[in-house]
């Protein structure tokens, strides 16, 4: 992981005991079978990126989902949370769908706090007023270089939660299942 202030590394240790309050970091997403997962996000407003194992074919690893987390904050407000792991689980079974190998998925957007949520809500209608964002369980993002239409194609062969098609970007989150755009 690049560099981190203290404040960061106070966040992360915050989110570190968090994570072992949850009791589903053991089970695996029924998304994907059980085998070494790992990808490579990056965040199109940071510049940051992390290529991280965040389950290790039998259990969620902390440590690659904290680095996913990190990537995946709230960057307005510096504020991370722990993201539901079956998103990650859907972004790699994009991948493998897609054949992509190794190629970093864009991040554009992923946790967003309260008050992120509402600002943004001031300037879009199409940002929901308790959007899954919110609460960890949404990601909007791209591959570069792989046409929208076959990354949300392979989004919606997964069946499950929310599929979003924007003009730049795909949406998905953990929520019922459902699609729009």
């Amino acid at each position: 992981m690049a560099s981190i202030n203290r404040r960061q590394f106070l966040a992360l240790g915050g989110l570190t005991a968090a994570s072992t309050l949850l009791p589903n970091l053991a089970y695996a997403s029924k998304t994907v079978t059980p085998s070494n997962r790992i990808l490579t996000l990056s965040s199109v407003h940071t510049g940051e990126s992390a290529r991280c194992e965040y389950f290790n074919g039998s259990q969620y690893v902390r440590e690659g989902l904290l680095e996913l987390n990190h990537i995946c904050r709230d960057f307005r407000q510096d504020q991370a949370t722990m993201m539901d792991a079956r998103l990650y689980d859907k972004l790699n079974a994009i991948r493998l769908k897609l054949n992509v190998n190794d190629a970093p998925i864009k991040i554009i957007s992923g946790y967003r706090s309260p008050a992120t949520n509402k600002m943004l809500r001031s300037k879009s209608s199409k940002v929901a007023k308790k959007s899954f964002h919110m609460t960890g369980q949404a990601i909007d993002f791209f591959i570069e270089g792989v046409p929208m239409k076959d990354v949300h194609k392979a989004a919606m062969s997964l069946r499950s939660g929310g599929v979003g098609r924007y003009r730049d970007f795909i949406h998905i989150d953990t929520g019922p299942t459902r699609a729009w755009g």
